[in-house]
């Protein structure tokens, strides 16, 4: 029989009302503060006590994901999460150990307690506004301009030829195409299109895995760490990139240590070479499939496969099996280029570093800032300008983004935090900028040490 905190744990045959009706165990800060331990976690969730050790490696957003909250307060990140409570709660309550003390604050640290009721007064306020209801017919139509080009692309070789013209106009258009997959995936994988999540995965894994070639499960893995601890080394996967590119704090670090693998204060250069055009064909390529591998995937393996089969049965009649090689290469560095440009200049020139263990509210808000809106940059975008909304609440359709964004803009005004928006190609040259300053910060310190 399982004990108070353990999965299956529950009253004995002999125990009565009495027993059922035992307090909690109560904890202070200074008690759940050491479990933060590989195997020893525990976190709380509306002022109650869990023990994650053992559950985390059954977390279907995967164990890292849930860890990075160790001896934390998860209640925000439980909530922006996590779209049906009361079903997630389910699997909660065996874990359950215990609850803070009376006396506790619900946060550790020194962490702005008017802020995060503020900010989860707003979020009620947009749950009563129905922003967390998605539009049907708004992702019928992304899913269809997707189809659309798939087709345009090869009608276009079929109906004029391989040449020189046909072909560069295809591989923009299958470009655009791979783009805007990502966008939807995004979405399906936030369970924001959806109200069932089982949809939301299934129809994510169509289209990652078929229409992109790429698994739904890697994805995932990587993309809610960087959601979890946004700019957070060693949390969030997509700053956690020394040594080849220094970013924010690991720029000192490495100029103190003496650590030179490469000339970082010419990286704002060699990003151009490396960065925008090889992520998503090489480094992309590389570890998704050893993911798949690696974690067993084998379903997503099958729908990868699947996208490799309808690409190259498509154009090896026309090309021949080099040429839609070629061809296929083409598409993804051009995708790459939008990837890394439109995921990064919301991130990159924004503050990196060491988990400061703030609230859910001033960790996203220090992380991210917007781009300035209009039809084509939001369709352009994938509505990713809107980076602030979604950070706070990406369990939101992105339709819904500009309707909660000027809340959001009042609760930073409220509490004296920056709400950042900028051009588009201020905040594309405010990544090489980022890059050439964290470069400098690395040379100084390793000159001057």
């Amino acid at each position: 029989m399982g004990g108070v905190g353990e999965p299956g744990g529950g009253p004995g045959p002999r125990e009565g009302p009495a027993q059922l009706a035992a307090p909690l165990p109560t904890f202070c800060w200074e008690q759940i503060r050491p479990h933060n331990l590989p195997g020893d976690k525990w976190l709380v969730i509306e002022r109650r006590v869990y023990d994650i050790s053992r559950w985390a490696q059954r977390h279907p957003g995967g164990s890292r994901l849930i860890g990075h909250h160790g001896a934390e307060d998860a209640t925000d990140a439980f909530h922006a999460f996590h779209q049906d409570l009361n079903f997630v709660r389910k699997f909660l309550q065996p874990l359950l150990i215990g609850e803070l003390a009376p006396e506790e604050p619900s946060q550790d640290g020194p962490q702005d307690a008017q802020l995060v009721e503020d900010f989860r007064a707003l979020r009620q306020a947009a749950e009563d506004m129905k922003l967390f209801e998605a539009k049907p017919t708004f992702f019928a139509l992304l899913l269809g301009h997707i189809l659309a080009m798939e087709v345009l692309a090869w009608l276009i070789i079929y109906l004029f030829g391989p040449g020189w013209v046909p072909s560069t106009l295809a591989a923009l258009i299958l470009a655009i195409s791979q783009a805007q997959s990502w966008c939807l995936q995004h979405d399906l994988g936030h369970t924001s299109v959806f109200r069932k999540s089982w949809w939301n995965h299934m129809a994510q894994q169509f289209v990652m895995g078929q229409l992109k070639g790429f698994s739904a499960h890697w994805w995932n893995f990587r993309h809610f760490q960087h959601h979890a601890k946004p700019n957070i080394f060693h949390k969030d996967p997509d700053v956690t990139v020394a040594p080849v590119f220094l970013l924010g704090e690991s720029s000192i670090e490495y100029g103190r240590k003496k650590r030179r693998y490469l000339p970082y204060n010419h990286q704002h250069l060699y990003f151009f070479l490396i960065g925008p055009p090889l992520l998503t064909l090489v480094n992309f390529e590389v570890e998704n499939l050893a993911y798949m591998l690696v974690c067993m995937q084998w379903m997503d393996l099958l729908w990868a496969a699947s996208f490799y089969s309808r690409f190259f049965l498509s154009y090896i009649p026309f090309y021949g099996l080099t040429g839609a090689l070629l061809l296929f290469v083409a598409v993804r560095v051009l995708e790459s280029h939008w990837f890394v440009w439109i995921t990064q200049m919301n991130h990159i020139p924004k503050e990196i570093g060491h988990e400061k263990h703030r609230d859910w509210a001033s960790s996203q808000l220090a992380a991210t800032c917007n781009v300035e809106t209009s039809l084509f940059i939001d369709w352009f975008s994938g509505h990713l300008n809107f980076q602030i909304e979604h950070h706070l609440f990406p369990t939101m359709p992105r339709h819904n983004y500009h309707k909660v964004a000027p809340l959001v803009q009042s609760l930073c005004a409220k509490h004296g935090i920056e709400y950042q928006s900028k051009p588009l190609l201020s905040a594309f040259a405010d990544i090489v900028h980022s890059l050439k300053e964290s470069g400098q910060l690395w040379l100084d310190a390793y000159l001057h040490q």
